[in-house]
């Protein structure tokens, strides 16, 4: 089963968020690619979604997810009490989504923004696709 998640790889609370999956994910269950890298953005070619996306994109299966349905569906295969957020999948995304919109439209106001894409850490490295 694929899993990939694009991700903001210049945002800080993207990249504060890849890790955070990266600790709670210890089956590998998740592959990640910056929506800025070469990877990232044939994935969004491919699946017919704009290359200027900044939204959080989760891949399952050759079928898309975006934003907080993309983030809840992620939860979902976390360890821990992080799976239970998942629950919030019964709430409509046009009711779930605008919260997200006001998180991601202020997302480097708010945490900041980085010059360039992070650097995994080694035992991580074979996790990206960039």
């Amino acid at each position: 089963m694929e899993r990939i998640i694009l991700f903001d790889g210049v945002c800080n609370l993207c990249n504060s968020s890849v890790q955070f999956i990266l600790k709670r994910d210890p089956n590998s269950t998740f592959k990640f690619a910056s929506l800025q890298g070469e990877t990232g953005q044939a994935l969004l070619k491919k699946y017919g979604l704009n290359t200027d996306s900044n939204s959080f994109v989760f891949i399952e299966n050759e079928k898309i997810h975006l934003k907080s349905t993309a983030a809840l569906r992620v939860c979902r295969k976390l360890t821990g009490a992080w799976r239970l957020l998942a629950a919030l999948l019964i709430i409509p995304g046009f009711i779930r989504d605008p919260f997200y919109g006001i998180i991601a439209k202020n997302r480097y106001r708010w945490f900041g923004k980085k010059d360039s894409c992070m650097l995994p850490k080694p035992e991580w490295k074979n996790r990206f696709l960039d």
